[in-house]
């Protein structure tokens, strides 16, 4: 989950609501965390969707539209006007970023109140990103996406899933992503849930394997001025770099999903979506860390989460 472009500035309680409006996509990610959501649900009613808002409000100021693929719906930008209209001041477009590399229906959007925008990108060329996301000419169109917002003038916060066959290429991501222009990038560690479940072998990577090229890819951002994090990645495996550890800066998310609502995503993630280890209780980041996601130890054991007793240096990196 990305990170508003607010978040760094302030306390990790401010809270925000995110909206998933639907679970169709033009994409066919194969690390896809809502599995057959697509063929089990359909769009959620118009009317719905206005009414949370409506209830959330009093005690939000942000929201995130997201799903499935937010934009495949013709009425976001009546949703987006709606938000605003309510006064929500931060409107966040969680999306693949295909529907932006057409101009104006991204003015659209940005007419309607979209403060922002966190497309995803999970390769550095469009063999890997298409082949991940199985939509042929889906980098082309997600690159074309985040180059518009830049020339308007937009925040733009980007989301890559780390899996077997990108973790090796993080760095060169990172270098396009700088060259791009965005404000800030996001490596998540794949949950292994949905389709990446179904796929584990072929999609989920060792934690220890893909560490360095991680930390590689952070240290680029960070030499650019950008902001730069990591998800679902413990920092006992990132030496170095834990203040690029997002979650310590990921505001309290109220999720509403398909079959439930999430009341406190922070707290959904630390007693069950995550896990900590018979050794975590000995390591000095154990009060703030949450561990991996939780399906990860139960295939691969504990072995690469080592305990950190040492105190922090003074050469500790931050985003």
């Amino acid at each position: 989950m990305p990170i508003t472009g607010d978040a760094a500035a302030v306390a990790p309680s401010a809270a925000r609501v995110d909206l998933k409006v639907g679970f169709a996509c033009n994409n066919r990610c194969v690390f896809c965390v809502q599995g057959t959501k697509r063929e089990r649900f359909g769009a959620r009613p118009v009317e719905e969707l206005r009414d949370i808002l409506r209830r959330e409000r009093p005690r939000v100021d942000a929201v995130v539209f997201t799903g499935g693929e937010p934009t495949v719906r013709r009425d976001l930008p009546e949703l987006v006007a709606h938000a605003r209209e309510l006064g929500y001041r931060t409107i966040q477009i969680q999306t693949n970023g295909r529907m932006l590399a057409h101009r104006a229906y991204l003015e659209r959007l940005v007419a309607a109140g979209a403060t922002e925008f966190s497309p995803a990108l999970h390769g550095h060329v469009a063999a890997l990103h298409d082949h991940l996301t199985g939509a042929p000419g889906a980098f082309a169109q997600t690159v074309t996406g985040i180059r518009h917002l830049k020339a308007m003038g937009r925040f733009v916060l980007t989301n890559s899933v780390v899996t077997r066959s990108s973790y090796r290429h993080l760095p060169e991501l990172a270098r396009l992503l700088v060259s791009l222009g965005v404000d800030q990038f996001q490596l998540a560690f794949v949950h292994p849930v949905g389709t990446a479940a179904t796929l584990f072998d072929s999609v989920v990577p060792r934690m220890e394997l893909a560490a360095p090229y991680l930390m590689a890819a952070l240290q680029v951002g960070l030499d650019a001025g950008r902001r730069a994090y990591t998800e679902a990645v413990p920092p006992c495996v990132l030496p170095g770099y834990e203040a690029c550890v997002a979650e310590q800066y990921i505001p309290r998310t109220a999720i509403y999903d398909a079959e439930s609502t999430i009341a406190d995503y922070t707290r959904y993630r630390r007693d069950e979506g995550k896990a900590k280890g018979p050794a975590c209780r000995d390591c000095r980041h154990d009060a703030a860390c949450e561990g991996p996601w939780r399906e990860y130890p139960a295939r691969y054991g504990w072995g690469e989460f080592v305990p950190v007793r040492a105190l922090a240096t003074a050469g500790d990196r931050a985003p």
